[in-house]
Parts: structure tokens; C-alpha cells; sequence
């Protein structure tokens, strides 16, 4: 385990220099004496107390550290850890992980028992006991020992916990372009693009800065998790202004296609409703007055008895802009998750009827993919559920602020809705400002909370046997995994996903702009012939 960055010494407050200073100073002027102890008394307040006078029995707690945004994700956080890849997946090695957060305003003069029971219910307190007995509960860098420690303004809490990540299509991640402004990638559908949830490792940023050597990149657009296709990044600063301009100046053109239910209308249809968002933590949007405007464009490409293919133009770029109006037209995304899902009632919200509340339609959609074991098609898990009253409820969890600009068919990851980092509500941080921009900050405190995704040291104790090679079906069996004797997810025997529950049918086919102009194939599920399997 990592050993504390201070000892209790270095935070006690210490009234005198060594006996060898006195000697030293024996033979000096009385005033060159009292100014030579009046530094070293200075210098010895400022590392114990930062020169208050602390009242008996009360705790020192140092001013907050700034954090540099603009530091992206070095080789310290990609070497965390490594991927194998087995049975068509992508795969992580479990590993220790740092989870950092100051003391929220809502936290201050309450103890740390009561914050673990009222709000992170990922383990029992239990859990957290044993934790603290093993020195990886941390209060300012120093290992907590009592639950009933009261939390104070500025108190900085880092929690050492052994982390699984979901796999994902073990697909290649295809690089399309490459030069000195621009990467550009086919992004494999289930693959994340940033950090969020529970999701490091397995994302696009990662994947490209741990096998390509290419870091610091800027998302100038984001595409859902389960969402498959074009994805560009900035190398400069200077080029992702550039592209924004040109987001905002609607000079990008955007081409999607997806497989609707049904027999989709022949010839051009334009939805132009407004969107609303219900959730931002599930990235839940209907359609509704009081949303923003927006406008996609439709055209069926063919229709194979049962489903039809359809080409999206999405002109604005609304949180699930695309999904959304399908849904609003009658024609769902033929294996969408949440807007095919029957919680939204038999017509499924078709002309924007919906018949119930926001909230009865979130606990809806959560009742029946908790009831099938599928909440993490949602991206959000059980522990990302309190209760309140003796009821589940989905907690929209404070996050970084995230700067509004048009994005495509985007889900929650950039919430723009988050909750900007008050005096108290500081997340530690250190992705790109462009990311630091476009990025939630990820959903968990300790195992859930709302520090951001960058800036978390992995504090990995044990090292395994052998390395990985990445590529082999079997490489699992060439390094032991790291099991943790405290984590319940290593007493878990989870089954792998299906190809069907990586893949949603909706993929971005083309990026046009001045200049220039990138595409990719027609995935087979687009092909007119197709059928499923």
C-alpha cells in the first residue's frame, strides 16, 4: 500500500531546534541568536500548522493544493495496469486505484462515519472499518484511524480501493487520420471516449495513449458509449478552438446511419421538436416545449421487412438528438436501451406523449433493466442507487462544470448539466482544458464520489508475474490477477457480455468540414441484406 505522504510528526507543532543548533548558536550575538531561532520556529509553524495557534485537541487541516488542469494523462496513470484480450473482449487487469476528493460544504461537521453512511453505500460500513485498519482511508495525507473524526473545510480525503473495469469489444481501434492538427479514429461501439463511471482504462483517451504514444488530445466531439464510428481530437489547443468555431458556426457536417423498428416513411423527414433533459446522471432526454431547439434530417436507405436503415443529418447537436426524435417519429433505435425500452409506456412516447411524471419515468426505466440485471446498458450500477424512504433513487452526483457546446448524439459523459466546484465542492482534476471542459466528473466518491477522473494515482501494492500480450485470446492465463482481500467485486463471478450488449445499431459515418472529410465503412448491421443473428 502507498505509504502517507506525512508523518504525525511532520503535522505537530514542534517549540524548539536540535541540541545541535544550540550549540551551534552559543556563540552568536543574543540577537543573532533570537533571529536564527525565530526562523527556524517560522519555518516550523508553517509545516505543522501554516502558523495558527491551534487550540488544545484541535486538528490542523493544510490549505487546499492548486490543481494544474491543463496536465493531461501521463505514463504514471497508464501504467496503473494492462489489458488482456479474451473471447472477442478487451479486458483489464483489476488494479489499486486513489480515489481523491475535498470535504464537500454538505460534509463539514459531520464525521466521516456518517458521511460513508449517509452517502456512499457502495459497501457496508463494515467495508470501511477494515479499510481504515489497513491505512487506506487518508485525512490530509495522514491514515485515518477513527470513523468519528469530524470533517473540516479543506479536509482532503483519498481512499485506496482495488477497481474493476467492465470489458469492452476487444475490436482494434482503427485510426483513420493522423497528422499534426488531428487524430481521428473509428471508435469499436461499448468503447467510452473519456473517463467516467466505471471506466479507465477501457476508453478511447487511454487506449490511445498507452498503444499509440498519442496523449494531451482534445475531444472536439463525443459519441455514446454504445455508438460506433467517426471520432475526432484536437493535438493542439490552437486547432480545437478552430473546430469549436466551426462546430458553432454549423460548418461541420455530420452523417449518422442507424436500424430502426419498423417500416421507416420513404423520402426526406425533418423532426424539429425540442429537447429537454430529464437525468443527467442516466443522459435521459424527451422531447418537450420547454427544451432546446433543435433539428435532424431522415432519410430511409432501405427497409428489410422488419427494420428499415436510416441516414441521419443531425443539424444541431442536443444531448441524444438522434435517439430522441426517432422515438418522438415511432421508429426507436431497433436495440436502444432507453428510448426502445418499454418504460416509457405501449406507444413508447411516439408523437411525445409520455403519461407519466420525469420521476415516474426514471424509476421506471431503472425498475425494469434492475429487474433484467441490465443497468449497466445505462452506464449506471446499483451502487450508483441510495435510498431514500425505503425507496431506490438515482442521485445526480455533483461533477465539474462542463462547458455547453454543441455535441453530437452524446450521452451523459458531458453533462452539461453538472454541478460547477463550489469553495467547498473542489474535485481534484488533471485532464486537458479541453477535456476538463467536456468531461463529467466521474460519479464516484471514494467508490462513488464526485472527484474528477484525472489527477488519481494508482496505488498498486502488489506487481504480477508476468506481462500480457496484448492481442493473444488466452493472455489471462499468462499473469496472475491481483486479488484484493477486502474487494467484493473479486468474490464476484461475472458473466462476459454478449455482442448484442455492446452494440447498439447507431453509428457516426461521416465527418465533413472545410477541407476536409473523413468516413468510414458501413457497419454489416447497415447492410441492406442483413439479418440478426
Amino acid at each position: 500500500m502507498e505509504t502517507p505522504g506525512k508523518t504525525d510528526t511532520e503535522n505537530t507543532v514542534q517549540t524548539s531546534c536540535t541540541d545541535g543548533n544550540a550549540v551551534e548558536n552559543s556563540g552568536k550575538r543574543k540577537s543573532e541568536e533570537t533571529e536564527e531561532q525565530g526562523k527556524c520556529n517560522r519555518g516550523k509553524r508553517r509545516r505543522g500548522t501554516g502558523g495558527k495557534q491551534l487550540r488544545p485537541g484541535e486538528r490542523y487541516v493544510p490549505p487546499p493544493q492548486k490543481r494544474n488542469p491543463g496536465v493531461s494523462f501521463s505514463k504514471e496513470h497508464f501504467d496503473e495496469t494492462s489489458y488482456y484480450f479474451e473471447g472477442g473482449l478487451r479486458k483489464v487487469y483489476p488494479y489499486y486505484f486513489d480515489f481523491k476528493t475535498y470535504c464537500k460544504g454538505r460534509w463539514i461537521g459531520k464525521s466521516l462515519l456518517e458521511v460513508f453512511s449517509s452517502e456512499f453505500r457502495a459497501e457496508p460500513l463494515d467495508y470501511y472499518k477494515k479499510a481504515v485498519k489497513e491505512g487506506r482511508i487518508r485525512l490530509n495525507e495522514i491514515p485515518v484511524d477513527d470513523l468519528n473524526i469530524t470533517l473540516k473545510n479543506n479536509d482532503f480525503m483519498r481512499n485506496t480501493v482495488h477497481r474493476h473495469e467492465p470489458p469492452v469489444s476487444g475490436q482494434p481501434l482503427e485510426i483513420l487520420e493522423i497528422n499534426d492538427e488531428v487524430v481521428v479514429v473509428d471508435k469499436p461501439a461499448s468503447l467510452p471516449v473519456h473517463p467516467c463511471g466505471r471506466f479507465r482504462h477501457n476508453t478511447v483517451i487511454f487506449i490511445l495513449g498507452k498503444e499509440k504514444d498519442l496523449t494531451g488530445l482534445h475531444t472536439v466531439h463525443r459519441l455514446d458509449r454504445l455508438t460506433s464510428g467517426v471520432l475526432m481530437f484536437a493535438r493542439t489547443l490552437e486547432v480545437s478552438k478552430k473546430l469549436d468555431e466551426m462546430v458553432r458556426e454549423r460548418q461541420l457536417e455530420k452523417e449518422y446511419v442507424c436500424r430502426v423498428e419498423g417500416e421507416f416513411p420513404e423520402g426526406e423527414v425533418i423532426c424539429e421538436e425540442p429537447i429537454l433533459v430529464v437525468s443527467f446522471k442516466v443522459g435521459l432526454c424527451r422531447v418537450d416545449p420547454k427544451g432546446k431547439p433543435c433539428r435532424t434530417v431522415f432519410q430511409r436507405l432501405s427497409w428489410n421487412g422488419k427494420s428499415s436503415v436510416v441516414r441521419c443529418l443531425p443539424l444541431t447537436g442536443r444531448t441524444h438528438q438522434i435517439r430522441v426524435h426517432l422515438q418522438y417519429l415511432g421508429f426507436p433505435i431497433l436495440n436502444d436501451p432507453i428510448y426502445g425500452s418499454a418504460a416509457w409506456g405501449p406507444e413508447r412516447a411516439k408523437g411525445g406523449l409520455v403519461g407519466m411524471s420525469d420521476e415516474q419515468l426514471l424509476d421506471a426505466l431503472l425498475e425494469e433493466h434492475r429487474s433484467k440485471e441490465s443497468l449497466y446498458l445505462l452506464d449506471i450500477s446499483d451502487e450508483s442507487l441510495v435510498q431514500k424512504n425505503g425507496k431506490e433513487e438515482n442521485r445526480v452526483e455533483d461533477g465539474v462544470q462542463s462547458k455547453e457546446r454543441p455535441s453530437d448524439d452524446t450521452s451523459k459523459e458531458s453533462a452539461p448539466g453538472s454541478t460547477s466546484p463550489g469553495v467547498n465542492d473542489r474535485a481534484t482534476v488533471s485532464l486537458s482544458a479541453s477535456d476538463v471542459r467536456s468531461t463529467a466528473a466521474t460519479s464516484e466518491a471514494f467508490r462513488h464520489s464526485d472527484s474528477a477522473p484525472g489527477d488519481l494515482n494508482g496505488a498498486q501494492d502488489e506487481k504480477v508475474a508476468a506481462e500480457a500480450s496484448d492481442g493473444l485470446p488466452n493472455a489471462a492465463a499468462t499473469r496472475k490477477v491481483v486479488k484484493d482481500h477486502l474487494c467484493g467485486e473479486c468474490k464476484i463471478v461475472r458473466q462476459d457480455p454478449t455482442e448484442s450488449e455492446l452494440v447498439m445499431y447507431l453509428h457516426a459515418l461521416r465527418y465533413k468540414g472545410p477541407g476536409f472529410e473523413y468516413s468510414t465503412r458501413m457497419p454489416d448491421w447497415a447492410k441492406e441484406d442483413w439479418v440478426p443473428g
